[in-house]
């Protein structure tokens, strides 16, 4: 398949698909549909810029056609505000405390990782698309994981990255990066922004750091384009609700891929070793120096791991 150069790759604006459910997901593709479809699926808080737009046409130019969307609660896709989580129903999670006869001290997620996976192909369904090969980073690699669970058929590669298979004992954070991401701030447009970038740098890639001023571009455009402190709460109570899907991940037969920073503080390398044990065939890369970005040094790296777990579900 020719490669394309990137004035050469189609661009759709951004468009909305109206899910039975409700939902309304925002989304954008690249590339060719008769191509091969790529379903790229973004973490925690996280709109589907973070897929950055030349990264994407650098994924059409190998010929797939690149999808990525806003997750509920992110971006310009439906918030769902009416389901309000507190910081205690974190802690609730997070320390999980049983349920006492009638009395359920459970912490009690508004949706789970499952809702997530659910939206990901009312996507596809409203795309007409039977099947695509899911690519999913942190959050998104655990939804990526659960289509796969699901729905294999519709699943025809996977590619979990820096993400973990939901049992408590792996993928776990460093707690000094846990109590950053829970502290308090005010809540404007200049706050959001500050913290965005003091996160990005402490769990960014300590061999590729972020560009302070790319970095801010991305605060400024993820908070104008819809930021939802609640929406991000909403998130986190999914995550430390999910199941641990390692038995399940173990009767996979879709070819997949896993990848995983060594110098990943948020989600610890742990998780993604467990995924890779866990998927039959499964192939594990290691990347010295990532933490929990999508540095641009690294792309082909994630290009190069998305086109040859394709290649191997196309050799079948």
């Amino acid at each position: 398949m020719a490669a394309r150069r990137s004035s050469d790759v189609p661009r759709s604006e951004e468009l909305f698909a109206s899910l039975p459910s409700g939902i309304d997901i925002c989304h954008q593709t690249f590339g060719e549909p008769s191509d091969p479809a790529v379903l790229l699926v973004m973490g925690l808080g996280g709109p589907m810029g973070w897929w950055d737009t030349a990264f994407c046409e650098r994924l059409a130019r190998r010929g797939f056609f690149v999808i990525r969307y806003d997750n509920r609660d992110t971006g310009r896709s439906t918030k769902l505000r009416q389901h309000r989580v507190s910081r205690q129903d974190l802690v609730r999670a997070f320390v999980p405390l049983p349920r006492l006869g009638p009395v359920d001290l459970r912490a009690k997620a508004p949706y789970g990782i499952a809702d997530l996976a659910d939206d990901a192909f009312g996507l596809l369904d409203h795309l007409g698309l039977e099947s695509a090969h899911v690519t999913g980073v942190s959050m998104g690699g655990m939804i990526a994981q659960t289509m796969a669970i699901v729905r294999p058929e519709r699943v025809t590669s996977l590619v979990s990255i820096m993400s973990t298979t939901g049992r408590r004992t792996v993928g776990w954070q460093d707690p000094r990066v846990l109590l950053h991401l829970l502290k308090r701030t005010e809540p404007t447009r200049e706050a959001y922004i500050e913290r965005a970038m003091a996160s990005a740098a402490v769990i960014g890639s300590p061999e590729h750091p972020a560009d302070p001023v790319a970095s801010r571009l991305r605060a400024e455009v993820t908070y104008d384009r819809g930021w939802s402190s609640s929406g991000v709460l909403r998130h986190m109570l999914a995550v430390l609700t999910q199941p641990d899907r390692t038995t399940a991940l173990s009767r996979l037969d879709v070819p997949t891929t896993v990848v995983h920073g060594l110098a990943d503080r948020l989600v610890h390398r742990s998780g993604g070793a467990a995924t890779a044990a866990a998927v039959p065939g499964a192939q594990h890369v290691e990347v010295p120096g990532m933490g929990h970005d999508l540095p641009e040094a690294l792309w082909d790296t994630y290009v190069d791991a998305i086109a040859d777990t394709a290649a191997r579900a196309d050799s079948r």
